[in-house]
């Protein structure tokens, strides 16, 4: 049977708002006993049942955090309910319910909406999180998504950014500067597709970064990890603004100073040869780029035997008095450079 070119697509005005919400999110089941009143009601309702209730939000803006030219809209709706759920596990905590909102031009046609939140089902299923309200309106200016993220957790295991001690050790969780390598390559690609359409993208051999990029992770898995090692982290926090960022956050919140090993930064071997193929410092990528969405977090030294062979685990550097600064100890030569945000700002990053 042959394909059809051009299909017929839906306006979303033979839905309408109301309508549209319903045929969108009709499918969604739920995975929490917590989720009490969910879409259908002017409000959805949740009970914590003693626990503490962690919220976060994101919102996600055409041009400035996505390119459509080479974001698939299903992935951009699993990577954009993922990104909350990172939140939610940097805190320590389990992530339960979403709610999501989307501001749409009347380009966008339903079956394009479909394919976006196809992509939040997914996610949902596989964090076993349930979606319970939003809202819908039209845009003049693009695609704007705002996903908004529940969790709920013990107080007694929930983790903030302002635990971190002196000669407390700094771990991080799998791999860094992926997700901007795989961003480079995409952009790369895109570029020359625009300067000529025949041109094929040149993708394989990519996969790794570009799944990084473009279909990233949460690592709600650590929570687990962590509480089988009898570990609890003294702070945590979630990288996604880069991995120098992130550290500079930690020292801000715990009034300490970090040293970082160069060559202790963990990368896949894709991120390194790719970022040299692009004449790129692969480290600086990493501490830079953003994205990757593992965890970083601070352990006391006496939990150094429990972690220190793990596979899921790097110890990266360790605190020091906050008066001692924040700094890159450089591979070799014990160079201190300091350390500076130069990750994802969404008011400077345009």
């Amino acid at each position: 049977m042959l394909e059809d070119k051009n299909p017929q697509m839906t306006p979303i005005s033979a839905y309408g708002e109301f309508g549209l919400i319903k045929h969108l999110t009709e499918n969604f089941s739920f995975e929490n006993s917590s989720t009490e009143i969910s879409i259908g009601d002017d409000a959805a309702v949740i009970n914590p049942e003693g626990q503490m209730v962690v919220l976060t939000t994101d919102i996600l803006a055409e041009g400035v955090h996505f390119n459509l030219g080479y974001v698939p809209l299903k992935h951009l709706g699993y990577k954009a309910v993922v990104t909350n759920i990172s939140d939610i596990a940097a805190m320590n905590a389990t992530p339960t319910q979403i709610l999501v909102g989307l501001a749409i031009s009347n380009r966008f046609p339903v079956e394009a909406l479909e394919e976006i939140y196809a992509g939040i089902a997914l996610a949902c299923k596989r964090y076993k999180v349930d979606l319970v309200g939003g809202d819908t309106t039209s845009s003049t200016s693009g695609l704007v998504m705002s996903i908004t993220a529940i969790g709920l957790e013990n107080p007694e295991n929930i983790v903030k950014r302002s635990g971190a001690k002196a000669n407390d050790l700094l771990v991080v969780t799998g791999d860094l500067g992926g997700a901007y390598m795989g961003l480079q390559i995409l952009e790369r690609e895109h570029s020359v597709y625009l300067a000529n359409p025949n041109m094929q993208p040149e993708m394989e051999g990519y996969d790794y970064i570009l799944e990084r990029q473009l279909k990233p992770e949460a690592r709600t898995d650590i929570k687990k990890t962590l509480k089988e090692l009898d570990i609890k982290p003294t702070s945590m926090i979630d990288v996604s603004d880069g991995l120098s960022s992130e550290i500079l956050h930690l020292s801000d919140q715990s009034k300490v100073g970090f040293h970082l090993y160069e060559e202790k930064v963990p990368m896949d071997s894709l991120t390194i040869s790719t970022a040299e193929e692009l004449n790129l410092n692969p480290v600086m990528c990493a501490l830079s780029g953003g994205e990757d969405y593992e965890l970083l977090f601070t352990i006391a030294p006496e939990d150094f035997d429990k972690i220190k062979n793990h596979p899921d685990f790097t110890i990266v550097g360790h605190a020091v008095d906050l008066e001692q600064g924040n700094f890159l100890i450089a591979r070799g030569s014990n160079e201190l450079i300091p350390l500076n945000a130069q990750g994802w700002d969404a008011f400077l990053n345009k």
